[in-house]
């Protein structure tokens, strides 16, 4: 089973250099653009570091001297070199935009694609709003973070470089005053990431929560104006923002500590510098040039260092992120485990057995207990019981949904773990009590079934389960859109649409989990013509809230506390008189005095 996301372990409080690897992965399809901002971020460096050289040239040859021999030449070189800058300014924001948004599409597509892969089991322990979060805003932060800190991080150590061969080539001496406090500073930093990655772990984890919130928010409104329950709904959502907020004013005032400590380190060097350096200047070792060179330098120096640090500071606080985001990238796929040894072409017959299964959700109780089933090719199984009882448990391992905890279940012989999962699952058609339909037009929605068919073939299925004559009244007729989730069609239309898409796919075994348990007695009766269609012929399992829908079984099992407690047809079981008979007889009562009454 799947582990909860924000169960992070304790990680150590510092740059993980494996996490970041894996996203590095992302960056060599704009190997060309990385290069070449690199290339312009070292020129800027080098440019940078230049104009504080090319002022004490101004200052020793022109200003103390008082002549300008060779003035207009050095303003043109200067004026180039600034134009120079000013292109290369313009094409490294380009470039770092270009591999943002473009590793932000490619980060967000791959998550999206792990998801459709990841079994049930990562859904039932992730919520939606968190996976939300974690494939938009955290990825969002970590791609910023890579093209942006990587053109600072250029930038800072390409800088840094050239100023200290400047400085050495200066004045040795005084050049390491400020090479001597890299150190500190470096101290400094491995300390503030502890601190700071610390509490942007718990920022990101209520970011999540407060995207879920917004998602049930928007998914429950009418449950919640049916309850009256606003004020606490609102209530809730306040005390959770409030906490996220108190964890990242702490982050922030950290971030704001650690930041002035590198600018008085700065200041220090700056002061010594000045000192020493008018020292010198009045000895005569150095040039008036050579210490305004000095103290440009000085401060100079320190930017691209307070830069580094702030990248540090994102890094460590964007790690959070980048750890969700990895998470569900380096999700296991379900099938995985087995793959190298799937048999993709596998010729489906109908004959399942569930040998010796036991279940359990997590650390749950067992769902299933010792579960044993054969069933022949064509038979139609019925599968009754109360709630809780492992109905919907049954088909969900069926289609490998899960797998069971112990035991195993075969087709027609073959364990179904060493089947190809989608062979598996395109021989398996679910029909279930609440159908997904997707955001587009009804023949887009049939032909999920079978990608690739003609509207010929739609509309023959539509046929089968007698939804045509309804399609083509509509004003668009086969090109009606549905809405999001089907919302323009009634529960009943959307049902038999869901029945369409299952008879154009034409698996070999088919499921209907309740699927007219919430719909009228007159959408019911359409409904259940087109489901013995389909049925006929096929190895099916229906679980029925109605057990009248049921008599035509060639087996009922009723099912309790994870264990088959009767198994029979429908005439068999009600001879017997026990648990089928009593629910049966229960419901024809009700549904006579229903009848009775008008109800």
């Amino acid at each position: 089973m799947e582990e909860k996301l924000d169960n992070i372990s304790r990680k150590k409080e510092r740059i993980d250099v494996k996490l970041w690897q894996g996203f590095f992965e992302f960056l060599k399809k704009y190997k060309i653009k990385v290069l070449l901002l690199l290339l312009v971020m070292v020129l800027v460096g080098l440019i940078e570091a230049t104009f504080p050289y090319l002022t004490r040239f101004a200052i020793d040859t022109f200003v103390v001297p008082k002549s300008f021999n060779g003035f207009w030449k050095f303003i043109a070189a200067f004026s180039l070199l600034t134009t120079i800058q000013s292109i290369n300014t313009y094409v490294l924001i380009v470039l770092a935009g270009k591999i943002e948004t473009g590793m932000t599409r490619d980060i967000r597509n791959s998550a999206f694609s792990k998801l459709q892969k990841l079994p049930l089991s990562f859904f039932d322990a992730n919520g939606t709003g968190p996976l939300i979060a974690r494939i938009m805003s955290d990825v969002q932060r970590v791609t910023g973070i890579l093209s942006w800190g990587m053109v600072d991080t250029v930038w800072g150590i390409s800088t840094m470089t050239f100023i200290t061969f400047y400085l050495f080539r200066l004045n040795w001496k005084m050049a390491l005053f400020v090479v001597g406090s890299i150190p500190v500073i470096f101290f400094v930093s491995l300390y503030f990431q502890k601190l700071i990655l610390r509490h942007y772990r718990i920022v990101r984890r209520y970011n999540s929560e407060v995207t879920g919130k917004f998602n049930e928010g928007i998914l429950g409104a009418k449950t919640t104006k049916i309850l009256s329950v606003e004020e606490k709904t609102i209530a809730e959502f306040s005390q959770l923002t409030s906490k996220m907020r108190q964890e990242a004013i702490k982050a922030s005032v950290i971030s704001s500590i650690y930041t002035p400590i590198i600018v008085q380190i700065g200041s220090i060097v700056t002061a010594l510098i000045l000192v020493y350096g008018s020292k010198n200047l009045e000895q005569g070792s150095i040039t008036y040039g050579t210490l305004a060179a000095f103290i440009s330098y000085s401060i100079q120096f320190f930017e691209p260092l307070r830069e580094l640090s702030r990248v540090m500071a994102d890094v460590i606080s964007s790690q959070a992120a980048g750890e969700r985001v990895m998470e569900v990238l380096r999700a296991q796929s379900e099938g995985e485990s087995s793959r190298e040894y799937a048999l993709a072409e596998f010729g489906f017959e109908g004959n399942v057995e569930f040998r010796n299964v036991s279940f359990k959700y997590n650390t749950s109780d067992m769902v299933l207990k010792n579960f044993n089933l054969k069933v022949k090719k064509g038979e139609r199984i019925a599968i009754v019981g109360p709630t809780g009882s492992g109905k919907s448990t049954i088909v969900n391992l069926l289609g490998r949904f899960y797998e069971p905890t112990e035991g195993k279940i075969y087709f027609d012989g073959v364990n179904y773990t060493e089947i190809d999962l989608r062979t598996l699952r395109k021989n398996i058609g679910y029909v279930l009590q609440v159908p997904h339909l997707f955001n587009g037009t009804i023949a887009e929605n049939i032909a999920v079934g079978k990608p690739g068919c003609t509207l010929e073939e739609i509309v023959e299925a539509a046929k089968v389960v007698n939804v045509h004559d309804y399609i083509v009244k509509l004003k668009d007729g086969y090109n009606t859109l549905v809405g999001e989730g089907g919302t323009n069609l009634s529960v009943g239309q959307r049902q038999l649409i869901a029945l369409a898409r299952v008879v154009l796919a034409n698996p070999k075994i088919i499921v209907m989990d309740e699927a007219t348990s919430s719909i009228d007695a007159h959408t019911e009766h359409i409904i259940q013509e087109s489901i013995d269609k389909i049925l006929h012929g096929r190895t099916s399992f229906v679980i029925a809230h109605r057990l009248s829908t049921i008599r035509s079984a060639d087996r009922i099992l009723v099912i309790e506390n994870g264990e088959i407690i009767e198994d029979g047809s429908h005439e068999q079981l009600m001879k017997k008189r026990g648990h089928y008979y009593r629910l049966y007889m229960q419901q024809f009562v009700e549904e006579k005095e229903k009848e009775l009454f008008n109800v």
